[in-house]
């Protein structure tokens, strides 16, 4: 939690209510702890996200010294009275990390986007007390999106921590080697248009979730527009490199990103204006 504090994090911003920050803390305090399991612990990771899921399902059966950041965000669940899944969600996300290091299809791709990244946004829309069906299926979208934008971008440091996130049959398909990115040497023809190909699925999945800037109120809306300004310009600086993930990615430019939030601009205006 002295982490969410510090950080640059929108769990922080003053321009939300105290309620709704108090939620977005216990959810990120605990998606943090089971990354940190997942990715950082030094033992029986398996073993310790077994504890994690046990520590919830008792939390959410009133058992009491559970950990602190399992009981808040259980009671953040209760008190908002939203299901309980994308917790879970996050801890299976994290074991299938363990074991699975490659993809086969593009909906395995999406699949593990279900577990890892679409249980955030739900939780961030419950929240702010918006989970209807229509509002959490654009949510989905834009964090898949979001999601495979960054595993383009980090398609070689992944590739070093022996993760081949794009899909099997697109290396196939294109004539691409994943062996390709451990090489150090600038992206082929190959890898660069299989590269081109799911940035622009990526875009896809984000613009197939922009109505939600509509279903959402004022800070929230402006917010996820932002968001989404983010993810578009992250591929603009992949689309920039030619589509060479060979080298680490580098953050887009604000003026890159606040040109995409000038195009998801129009809708937020429109929510605020049917607010008034």
């Amino acid at each position: 939690m002295g982490r969410a504090a510090r950080e640059n994090f929108r769990v922080v911003s003053r321009l939300i209510s105290a309620d709704a920050r108090r939620h977005l803390r216990a959810f990120y305090g605990y998606a943090r702890l089971v990354d940190e399991i997942g990715d950082a612990y030094a033992g029986d990771r398996v073993a310790a996200l077994e504890w994690v899921a046990a520590e919830t399902a008792g939390a959410l059966d009133g058992l009491p010294g559970t950990h602190p950041l399992v009981h808040a965000a259980v009671g953040s669940v209760r008190e908002l009275g939203v299901e309980a899944q994308p917790l879970f969600d996050l801890i299976e996300a994290n074991q299938m990390d363990q074991s699975a290091s490659r993809y086969e299809t593009f909906d395995d791709l999406l699949g593990y986007c279900e577990l890892s990244a679409n249980p955030v946004g739900r939780l961030v829309l419950a929240a702010f007390g918006h989970s209807s069906a229509e509002a959490l299926r654009h949510s989905d979208s834009i964090c898949s999106g979001l999601q495979i934008i960054e595993h383009c971008a980090d398609m070689a440091e992944d590739y070093r921590n022996s993760r081949v996130y794009m899909p099997l049959v697109d290396w196939a398909r294109f004539g691409a080697d994943p062996a390709e990115l451990g090489s150090g040497l600038p992206a082929s023809c190959a890898l660069r248009a299989m590269v081109a190909f799911e940035v622009s699925r990526a875009r896809r999945l984000l613009d197939d979730g922009l109505p939600l800037i509509e279903m959402l109120p004022g800070t929230l809306a402006w917010a996820l527009a932002g968001f989404w300004a983010g993810g578009q310009a992250a591929a603009d600086r992949i689309a920039e490199r030619d589509f060479d993930v060979s080298q680490p990615a580098t953050q887009p430019s604000p003026a890159r990103v606040a040109i995409h939030l000038l195009q998801a601009a129009p809708r937020a205006i429109r929510r605020k204006a049917q607010a008034l």
